[in-house]
């Protein structure tokens, strides 16, 4: 899968040079984010995801000290202060702050910054990168259904940003996304730790 994602992020005529691999944490899903961390291809970025975790700085700055010995990114999941503490290489954000991007942006205009994208409208926003979801059948609890690879080259051509894919994509499912014009796969189990 790393080789998909690696033609994937070949495509060319991008502002700043985007990892072709996120990893999403999630506190039920992967209950070791480092484990699963030391184990990314280097160029990848991590999505830490603290969901309001007491311990959420602790295990930022661990997970930062992975990236930096590893060669990957950081971006913290929906708050701009905890990744400006832990000095992230910026943030990912859910689709309902998007909008908040340009604010980011201003404060901290070298920070990656990716939002989450479920449809066609919130394709819009001026991110540096949209992650959209779920495109095949996912194990989140919170996914929609499937989006398809055909609906999601839609989304990729009308988006202003470019788009990772997310939800269901695995080793059997990735090579579908070759000629949806996605720039990298983005997962939370995909990466089987």
């Amino acid at each position: 899968m790393a080789r998909t994602a690696a033609c994937l992020g070949r495509r060319a005529g991008r502002r700043k040079p985007l990892p072709a691999l996120l990893y999403f944490t999630d506190p039920v899903r992967t209950p070791d984010p480092e484990a699963a961390a030391a184990c990314l291809p280097r160029g990848s970025a991590i999505v830490y995801r603290a969901f309001g975790a007491a311990d959420a700085q602790a295990v930022a700055l661990r997970l930062k000290a992975i990236a930096r010995r590893r060669g990957l990114k950081l971006l913290i999941g929906a708050d701009e202060a905890l990744a400006a503490r832990v000095g992230a290489d910026g943030v990912h954000l859910p689709e309902r702050l998007a909008s908040r991007a340009g604010r980011i942006r201003a404060k901290h205009p070298n920070w990656l910054i990716t939002a989450a994208a479920h449809g066609p409208r919130a394709a819009r926003a001026q991110v540096d990168a949209l992650v959209v979801s779920a495109i095949f059948p996912s194990n989140s609890p919170s996914a929609g259904g499937p989006l398809g690879p055909l609906r999601l080259a839609r989304i990729v051509s009308a988006a202003r940003s470019p788009v990772y894919a997310l939800g269901g994509v695995n080793q059997t499912t990735a090579a579908r996304l070759l000629a949806t014009g996605v720039v990298g796969i983005a997962g939370v189990e995909v990466f089987g730790i």
